[in-house]
């Protein structure tokens, strides 16, 4: 990393759109605002709002809450979102970020399963980033496990820092999940550490993404060595929500997750409401419109917008 002398003290705090679930992205730019997170990351998923380009500037303008980064749909439950064809995805995914200011595009290494892909997976990725100041930030996984068997289920590696790539995404929940020794990995990923996805977890095989310092993790010393060597990236809180028991618990996890990043990064945290609230009387965001035909197309939603993606997860 950087030179250790160096601080960082006003890293940017967003909210991952997941992190609502099972409420929508409209819904988690209206909680990103209301909080006074610094932004949100997208992701990309089953909500047609997601998918929408336009749908998301509307939102981002009404809130004013800007899109700090884009998150790919390179889950199982998006296989089909925007395209089949991975490298479209990751296109789109792209253009999206410079079209909403993003500065990051955050990408899984392939599923073992996809082989052409995951050949092509290191040097495609390269090529992307030489095409754009978009920073493409690989995440690190996890081997799945049933009882004491695991599945390799990534290629070529879950554990990214084995590859070369120019920016990383460090994910906590993930550490967790794999058993890694999380500081050896942020060592290795060193000043190519472009992003952050903060969330704890307890080793279950379960991904958790609980709610920093609730699991095992060294979420507060992680986001120390932050400000001490000169990291330029943003911390993504990306927790699970969808068991709280209302939306003002969930809302009090979020809450708490921001305090707790802005407490570990050195940074007083404004009051609710104080980033991104729209004045009284500003109109709604119009409802997204169509934006063509073919697979993963998104559509004018038929609910309300925070009604929508109530059938899949994204964490």
């Amino acid at each position: 990393m950087a030179d250790p002398a160096a601080r960082t003290p006003d890293v940017k705090v967003a909210l991952s759109t997941a992190s609502v679930y099972p409420e929508s992205t409209a819904t988690a730019f209206e909680i990103a605002a209301r909080l006074g997170y610094d932004g949100v990351e997208v992701m990309v998923w089953t909500d047609p709002v997601s998918q929408d380009v336009e749908a998301l500037r509307r939102l981002s303008d009404y809130h004013g809450v800007p899109v700090l980064a884009v998150h790919a749909p390179c889950l199982l439950i998006t296989q089909r979102v925007w395209s089949t064809d991975p490298w479209v995805k990751l296109q789109r995914a792209r253009a999206a970020a410079e079209r909403l200011g993003a500065s990051t595009v955050v990408v899984h290494p392939p599923f073992r399963w996809q082989r052409q892909y995951a050949r092509d997976f290191v040097s495609g990725i390269w090529r992307m980033a030489d095409e754009t100041d978009v920073r493409f930030a690989v995440e690190n996984m996890y081997p799945w496990r049933y009882r004491e068997r695991e599945m390799l289920a990534y290629a070529p590696e879950w554990d990214v820092t084995k590859d070369d790539y120019r920016h990383f995404t460090i994910d906590l929940s993930h550490t967790a999940t794999s058993r890694s020794d999380t500081l050896a990995m942020l060592d290795r990923m060193g000043d190519r550490l472009g992003h952050v996805h903060l969330a704890d977890g307890k080793g279950s095989a379960k991904d958790e993404h609980l709610v920093p310092g609730r699991g095992s993790q060294p979420c507060a010393e992680v986001l120390g060595r932050l400000t001490r060597t000169g990291f330029e990236g943003h911390v993504v809180i990306e927790v699970n929500t969808r068991r709280a028991e209302s939306a003002a618990a969930r809302e009090a996890d979020l809450a708490e997750a921001l305090a707790f990043a802005r407490h570990h990064l050195g940074r007083s945290a404004p009051p609710p409401g104080a980033v991104g609230t729209p004045p009284p009387g500003a109109p709604a965001p119009a409802p997204a419109k169509t934006s063509g035909t073919g697979t993963g197309a998104a559509g004018e939603p038929e609910e309300p917008p925070a009604r929508q993606a109530r059938g899949a997860r994204p964490l």
